[in-house]
């Protein structure tokens, strides 16, 4: 577990900096482009991962926000075989957007009625 949370740590960094030189569309593009590892065999159960990211966002040195962490656990989970997709999401009134990652159409890092609270804008 303890790799796995080192881990997650570090991708957390990496898109700490991409989002300070490039933005969000640079964080989406980098989602969208990375594949899912087909190498690797489902050996690690997605709750493990998700709760690996959970750690490193308590042992991180800031708050993190919701893209950085759906963009880490998507590309953790990818690494590890899973067919996550990062999702992007906004509500109206009062305007608020949101990020989080599913897998076969399941919120799995987040609470499971994001999809009622916030329309989906994009998938990736």
């Amino acid at each position: 577990m303890q790799q796995l949370v080192l881990e997650s740590w570090i991708l957390l960094l990496r898109f700490e900096w991409i989002v300070r030189s490039g933005g969000f569309n640079k964080v989406y593009r980098i989602v969208r482009e990375r594949p899912v590892h087909l190498a690797a065999p489902l050996l690690v159960p997605q709750e493990d991962l998700c709760r690996a990211m959970d750690y490193a966002c308590v042992f991180y040195f800031k708050r993190v926000r919701c893209l950085q962490r759906s963009a880490a656990t998507t590309l953790l989970l990818r690494r590890h075989g899973w067919r996550a997709q990062m999702v992007i999401g906004a509500q109206l009134l009062p305007f608020r957007s949101h990020a989080w990652c599913e897998i076969n159409g399941a919120v799995i890092n987040d609470k499971p009625y994001m999809q009622d609270i916030y329309a989906v804008l994009e998938r990736c």
